[in-house]
């Protein structure tokens, strides 16, 4: 039932910000272009992406199946399977993701592995429709891409990151993502090798933690890379339909070698059924 988990929300008043970046960083087929003014309605949003804990609670209450349990199999990093795993199909072009069978929320790395000591981190592993259907079970909802985007900036114009255009802010990590050279050598520099606590590092002026870095969130709409070219710009909800639907924030795969998309303004899409082993999201809802 609604209410029997905690959630951390922080209303935010919304308005008028700048959305999306002319800064010629990101991707074509990405639709980041242009930047634009966008107007939003107050809303609330979670400081923290949803953990291991909160969908065990959600499946615990409700039975829920996600679609990676139905499939069979996700998809995980390779370098996060033991030396000896058994080769596996891997993704063309990208061969650092392999089809695992048996990786799940539960099993993130496959049957040999566990939740153990990553309660707190963010669930991975969850469709669009697995988060669609813990937001329901909660009495929240998915945030829009707008929303997200305001969300996550802080208060900032402009800036690349939640704290500023530099990658570290006087000497320090603030967020959990790729360092060194992907995807042979991670260095270790911000403390995590795959997830972290969805709490760790320090949260934007907004008061959100990890909103780029460390798991991708689903967003509520549907993707498209011209719709924001010429689309709304007062609560702005992307196109009707698609095939596909909007993730924000980057994770701890991304370095700005290959997937620069850990900037405030930066997207991508998955399908609605698809889930991975950096793929999470958090919760809004409305403000009446």
């Amino acid at each position: 039932m609604p209410g029997r988990i905690t959630h951390s929300l922080v209303a935010l008043d919304g308005g008028e910000f700048v959305m999306g970046s002319d800064a010629g960083l990101g991707y074509p087929g990405d639709g980041e272009e242009p930047a634009r003014r966008v107007t939003i309605d107050p809303f609330a949003i979670d400081r923290y992406a949803v953990t291991n804990a909160q969908f065990a609670a959600f499946v615990d209450a409700t039975g829920h199946v996600t679609e990676a349990e139905r499939f069979g199999w996700s998809f995980v990093f390779a370098g996060l399977l033991p030396d000896d795993f058994v080769d596996t199909r891997g993704v063309v072009g990208a061969e650092w993701w392999r089809q695992v069978v048996g990786a799940q929320w539960r099993h993130p790395e496959g049957a040999q592995s566990d939740l153990g000591g990553r309660l707190d981190h963010p669930v991975m592993h969850v469709s669009w429709d697995d988060a669609q259907a813990y937001c329901a079970w909660a009495g929240l909802r998915l945030p829009t891409e707008a929303e997200w985007e305001f969300a996550a900036r802080g208060g900032l114009v402009g800036q690349q990151y939640p704290w500023g255009d530099d990658l570290l802010l006087d000497g320090v990590h603030r967020c959990n993502v790729w360092q060194g050279t992907f995807p042979r050598e991670n260095t270790l520099d911000d403390g995590y090798f795959g997830t972290a606590p969805v709490d760790a590092f320090a949260p934007n002026d907004f008061g959100l933690y990890n909103v780029v870095g460390n798991v991708w969130e689903w967003c509520l709409d549907w993707f498209d890379a011209e719709f924001h070219r010429n689309g709304p710009r007062v609560n702005p909800v992307g196109p009707p339909q698609g095939n596909m639907r909007v993730m924000r924030g980057g994770s701890f795969l991304c370095h700005e070698s290959y997937c620069f998309r850990f900037r405030v303004s930066a997207r991508s899409s998955n399908s609605p059924d698809s889930s991975t082993g950096n793929l999470g999201f958090r919760c809004a809802r409305d403000i009446a």
